[in-house]
């Protein structure tokens, strides 16, 4: 099931289009203003996300830029009302994949998401985030406020871990066992201790980042 974002503040709007969609199979979010938008998007990436234009906390082509800024594959359908000629431009300089024009038939909408993804793929798999840090597993970067990180090997596999089990917490000796002992890499406890610090640190001492006193560590989401 592929999960679905949609911004959109006209209720009655937004729930037709979730029926319509998750009969075939989406997951739909809805979103009403650019700000909540933001919020889910800091827990989860979805596969796809359909941004009206007009909303009330402002115009879609800011929050396209700021995913643009953090997910640059993520796609993105802009929906405008007829004759908003701008809109659309703006919306394809500031990266938009695809826009539909409202009034729209469900069938077209539907079509267009999908022509989308077969375009991009599932872009949502290769990004995990928790909080502000975000990783892109396929360019192996770390993301914190926008901002990449330079991580050593031995950071990056520890980060990738925790937030591959986001919300588990993980024992010291799993973490050993996973991100040293796998590469053959055999090393003591202190090691993951002075590894643990330097990621903090670099991190700018993250909420999300937890320790669980005498038992390992957790990464959950603070906002």
């Amino acid at each position: 099931m592929a999960d679905l974002y949609y911004i959109e503040d006209d209720g009655n709007i937004a729930l037709a289009v979730r029926e319509y969609l998750e009969q075939r199979s989406f997951k739909v979010t809805i979103c009403p203003t650019l700000s909540a938008a933001k919020q889910q998007l800091r827990k989860y990436v979805p596969t796809c996300v359909l941004l009206d234009w007009n909303m009330p906390d402002g115009h879609g082509d800011s929050l396209c830029r700021w995913i643009r800024s953090n997910w640059k594959d993520l796609p993105i359908i802009f929906l405008t009302v007829r004759g908003d000629s701008s809109d659309i431009v703006s919306g394809f300089r500031n990266g938009a994949d695809d826009y539909v024009v409202k009034p729209f038939e469900l069938e077209v909408l539907y079509s267009r998401i999908l022509a989308v993804l077969r375009r991009t793929g599932n872009a949502a798999e290769r990004y995990i985030s928790c909080d502000a840090i975000r990783i892109d597993q396929n360019r192996h970067a770390v993301f914190c406020d926008s901002e990449e990180i330079s991580l050593s090997t031995a950071e990056y596999q520890l980060l990738l871990y925790l937030m591959q089990n986001k919300g588990k917490t993980v024992t010291r000796d799993k973490i050993l066992e996973r991100v040293w002992d796998a590469n053959g890499n055999y090393v003591n406890d202190n090691t993951l201790t002075v590894t643990m610090k330097r990621l903090r640190d670099k991190l700018s001492q993250p909420p999300c980042l937890k320790t669980v006193r005498s038992v390992g560590y957790r990464m959950e989401d603070t906002i």
